[in-house]
Parts: structure tokens; sequence; C-alpha cells
């Protein structure tokens, strides 16, 4: 086993590209000179040997561990690229335009990584799965054009399509890992058929599918093979919901067997969309994160029996680290970022980290490190990339204005020493970290006691809104339940007359209940007549039930005109009293209260010093002029 290879992962922003190493320093690749305009791309090779990048111009490649400069090709507009998985051809594409000469655009070209010659082109139209898919050997590449599986001879470029299938209606297609490959074909559902899943050998295209399976419901679908091709997990989904239950519309998980021996649908136990699947990189299980918020996460075989169940939480992300030792359940995007790890030999949870905002969480290939990231445009502000360790340490913070991708280098599995049975303590952090720790703001504290507005600061709570952490309140029942209301200081609750409410100041009056404003406003209807001759036997409406401290008003006389309508005698006003406490305060002492107030401030903020606040320029003002406020209070006082 070789020993640990040195990390390293490259960042791409609307201003700059760069490769920058891993633990303990985590600083740029020396060597590596950053193209002046900004990069459409980048992608390292499979065996994590090369790293390449395009540009408006053209294309360049280089030595990953050394950011030597090995190819830079001419090929102008490339928007997208990618390597084989042995690092010996590269597949540029740009987007399809007409030319003069009515002729097809082969956008599609694959070059030599060692001569820089180009190989062989095609049209092709959809960015979506743009590229030919390799054995890993590179003995055998395919690409689907229409209905049609093209099969190619990588070292025989030149002779073009040496085999091919037609699949009518076919959509999508899949070449799985391994030495056996195989081919998954995936038929969409239309006009009432339904959809299908087929497997074909390669070596063999021609002979019946190995494996195949239908289902209805199914309009588009992702489809994952294990590592050693022999199984794969089939996610179908349609756009809209037919019960009408979800937004995501409907989903399903299917596992078939390569050699056909055995197909089932993945039985959930939770209603909702199936947000991530992922399967074990020892290819004998796999894990689901399924159901409506908080969803649930499950761990299955290989034969769909459930292994571990991890319960519910706000999860919608799911990896295995490259070990297979360590699961990773997340919940990303419009969740929180908060991250789980699982110890998968103990089934119990190793660490929590909170990422916030994170759009890519990625294993380095040691599986010991975590990559954070923050991108564009999923989220503008914010951007920068973060590593940890597993037991959710954070080791480097990286800031960048406007982050469009990043990634670890990928390294071959056999080239990465095996997981420690125990996992080892976390390295330092490194010096960003530290950088980051010392301009960060402290929390605000959380103000401790109740809450008084400002204007009753300073001074001790009413004795009828008191709380229970003074030994009770007379407000409360003696259970201190809070279920009675507190009734106003100094006065009796508000009585109630005749049905309506008593307003306190106001001048009372006879005011009839409910059965008498019935009465009224039958007298109403009959003219009149009979309030008139209540007003004159009754003489006037003053009296009634008065405050016990003023004298009840004197009677109206009510006059009459000829007419025999009342004439409106005016009421006398009476005097407003005076608010409480408002004129009795000379200017001086008022000016003396005022200077408390200002002392009691700066005794405040003498306390949050202490407590290792910062304070603000006109704060830290205001406590250098006690001095004065003391000497003027003072004389104040003297006088």
């Amino acid at each position: 086993m070789a020993s640990s290879i040195p990390q390293q992962y490259a960042f791409r922003a609307q201003k700059v590209l760069g490769l920058v190493g891993g633990t303990p320093d985590y600083e740029s690749i020396q060597g590596f000179d950053a193209p002046e305009v900004p990069a459409r791309t980048y992608q390292y090779s499979s065996d994590g040997r090369l790293f390449a990048y395009a540009v408006p111009a053209g294309i360049r490649i280089h030595e990953a561990e050394g950011a030597v400069l090995l190819q830079e090709l001419s090929i102008p507009n490339v928007i997208e690229l990618n390597f084989s998985p042995r690092g010996t051809y590269i597949s540029t594409w740009e987007r399809p335009v007409k030319l003069e000469d009515g002729a097809q655009h082969k956008n599609l070209r694959i070059f030599s990584v060692s001569t820089g010659e180009e190989l062989i082109a095609f049209t092709q139209k959809s960015q979506d799965g743009w590229d030919l898919q390799y054995t890993i050997s590179e003995s055998h590449a395919i690409r689907l054009v229409g209905p049609e599986i093209q099969v190619f001879h990588p070292a025989e470029w030149n002779k073009g399509v040496v085999d091919k299938l037609r699949v009518e209606g076919a959509s999508s297609v899949n070449l799985s890992p391994g030495l056996n490959p195989s081919v998954a074909v995936f038929i969409p559902e239309k006009k009432g058929q339904p959809a299908s899943v087929r497997i074909h050998g390669l070596l063999n295209l021609s002979a019946p599918p190995t494996g195949q399976k239908t289902f209805f419901g199914a309009e588009k679908s992702q489809i994952k093979w294990n590592t050693l091709g022999t199984q794969v997990l089939v996610l179908t989904q349609t756009d809209v919901d037919a019960t009408n239950k979800s937004y995501y519309g409907q989903t399903g998980l299917y596992l078939l067997s390569a050699a056909g021996n055995f197909d089932c649908r993945v039985t959930l136990d939770k209603e909702g969309p199936i947000h991530d699947f992922s399967w074990s990189p020892n290819s004998k299980e796999f894990a689901v994160v399924y159901g409506y918020m908080p969803a649930k996460a499950m761990l299955f075989d290989q034969r769909v029996r459930t292994l571990h169940d991890f319960g519910a939480s706000f999860w919608n992300f799911i990896s295995f680290n490259p070990q297979s030792r360590l699961i990773l359940l997340g919940g990303f995007g419009n969740l929180a970022g908060h991250i789980d790890i699982f110890d998968r030999r103990s089934l119990s949870k190793a660490s929590e980290i909170e990422a916030s905002n994170t759009s890519h969480c990625e294993w380095s290939p040691d599986g010991k490190f975590l990559l954070t990231a923050t991108l564009s445009p999923r989220l503008r502000v914010d951007n920068g990339i973060k590593v940890w360790y597993v037991l959710g340490q954070l080791l480097h913070v990286h800031e960048c204005d406007e982050l469009y991708q990043t990634g670890w280098r990928p390294a071959l599995i056999d080239a990465v020493p095996s997981f420690p049975q125990a996992i080892p303590p976390a390295p330092a952090p490194g010096p960003s970290v530290q950088a980051q720790a010392a301009l960060a703001k402290p929390p605000p504290a959380k103000a401790a006691g109740t809450y008084r507005p400002p204007g009753a600061r300073g001074q001790g709570a009413s004795l009828v809104y008191k709380r229970d952490e003074d030994g009770g309140s007379p407000g409360h029942t003696p259970g201190g339940s809070g279920a009675a209301t507190p009734t106003r200081q100094g006065r009796s609750p508000a009585p109630h007359l005749n049905g309506r409410r008593h307003v306190p100041g106001a001048p009372t009056s006879p005011s009839p209940g409910p059965d008498s404003d019935r009465g009224a406003r039958a007298r109403k209807r009959k003219g009149g007549k009979g309030g008139e001759k209540e007003k004159k036997e009754g003489g006037g409406g003053g009296g009634g039930v008065g405050s016990g401290k003023r004298s009840p008003l004197p009677p109206l006389e009510v006059k009459t005109n000829g007419n025999g309508s009342a004439l409106k005698a005016p009421v006398p006003e009476e005097p407003v009293p005076p608010t409480p406490g408002g004129d009795l305060l000379d200017p001086a002492q008022k000016k003396i209260r005022n200077l408390n107030k200002k002392l009691k401030a700066i005794d405040e903020l003498k306390e949050k010093l202490a407590r290792g606040e910062r304070l603000e320029a006109t704060q830290v003002k205001k406590i250098d002029s006690e001095a004065e406020i003391r000497k003027e209070l003072a004389s104040l006082s003297v006088s």
C-alpha cells in the first residue's frame, strides 16, 4: 500500500483559478501560472495525475503534482471538457453553431493528451450527457445518438462505429464500471406504454437483454451502478404527482442485477419523495434518504433487506467515504446545512458539523476530510471553501468572491492508505481558521432578567407585574399558572354599569341597559313623543352613579320652543385634573435626575466592558465623561 498522497484542491471563481495544497498549510501550489482571463471550466483526470482548464482561446493541460504545463491546445469557445478514465484522451464540447457552408458543426472533439492531435469529432447538440462513456480499461467507448447506441474502439478511432444497438424510445444510457461491462438503457413512459430499463452486455449487444424491468410513473430516471458493475439502482420520477401530494412529482426506486437473476422495488416506509441514494464503495449495500421533512435515512443490503434505520432528521444528501467506513447525512440547499457523520462499524454517530449555506460537499480521497463550499449562482454572498476533519473540527477557511467550482484532486483507491481502526485525532487548524477567529465578532449577550421598556429601566418593577423570580406575583394564581389577570394598581377592577364599560375619569350618566335600549328604539319609531314626555317628567338625565370623589352634576333645565322640540342646553365643562407629578420638580431637580440617568447608563457600559464586550467609540466617550458628570452633580446637590 502506498503512502499518503499529498492533498490538493482546485477552485474556479469569477476572476481567479487556483490550486491549493492540503494539510497542514493549505498554501497555493508553487509553479502554477493562473490564467489572466476568467476560466470557463476545469477538470482533474480520474487518477488525479492531470489537471486541465478551458479559457476563451483554448485549453491547457498540466501535471497536477507540480503544475507543469504539458499541452496547450488552441480550441476556442470550449464550454466543457473531460478526461478518459486513464487520462489518455481529453474530450471538449462547444456550443453548436451554423456554419457558412451549411455543413454540420462537429462540436464534440477528442484529442490525444500526449500529442495534442485531434482523433475524432462528432455533432452533439445537447449539453446533457455530451461526452462518451469509457470502460475502465479504455478498450470501449459508447455514445447514444437518437435511439442508437454506438460503440467505438478508442485505440482505433479511425475505424468509426464498430458495433451498435437500436433501442426505440431510449432517452439515456449508462455504462457500468468493472471488468465485465454492461449497458443500462432507460425508455421513458410514453402514450400509455410503461417505462422500462434494459441491461445488455457490452461485448454482445445483439443478444437479448440480460435484465429488464417495466414500471409506470417514470418520465425521467437517475441510474447508479455499484463499483463492481454487478447491480444497478434506478430512480424514476415524474414531473407531476397524480395524487397532488408532492410538488416534486412521484418517485420510485428499483434494484436490478446485471446478470438478470434479481430485480426488486425498494419499498420505503414513509410517504414522500426520494431525496438521495448512494451505493457503498464496497458494492454490498446502499442507503436512501426519503420522505417528507424530517426525512428518514435507511441502510439496505444488496437484496434490499434493511440493515439499519438512522431515524428522521432534516437530511437530503447522503454519501459514503471512499473506504466505506463513514456515512455522511446532510441537509443542504434550502435546509440549514447540518451534517451528521456515522461510523459504519458501530452505526453510532461520530460527529456533527454545522456547515450553513453549503451547496457542494465532497469527501477527500483518504476519507478523513470534508470539503464544503458555497457556490454561485446558488448563493452569491459568503462564497468560499471550508475543510473539516471527520470529528467535526474546522481546519481551513478560504473565502472567495463568486466561487463557481471546486473539488478535491482525485486518487485511485489503491494509492490511498487503508482507513485506520480508530479515527485518529484531528490535526492542528490552519492559519486561516485562527485569522477568522480573531476577526469574528463575539455573539451578542442575551439580556438577563425581564424586559423593560426604555422609560422604565432603572426603576423597580411594579408589584402587580413582578414575576415569580422575586417570590411570586400578586396577579398569578397560587399555583403559579399565571391564569389570573393583574388588576390595575391602586384601583378596583373597572365596573360595568348596566352592561357598559366604565371609563375612568369620564362623567357618568344614567346609561340605559340593553332592555331600556330596546324600549327607547321602540319609542323612537313612534315619533319620539314618548321620549319628550320622559324628558319633561324626568328633568334631564343628570346624576347617576358617581366616582365617590366628585360631586354629582346639577340637573339640566330643558326648555322647549314653540314647536315642541327641545333646545340644546350647554353642559358645564369640568376642569381637567393636572397630571400627577407633572410640575412638582423644579429645573434643578430635573437636571439632577437626568445626570443620575447618565451615571446609571455609564455603570451599565462598564459592566459590558468588564464582560469583554466591544464598545463603540461613542460609548467609550460616554464613560470618559463620568468625572465631569459627577462634578456637575455635586455642584447641584450643594446648591
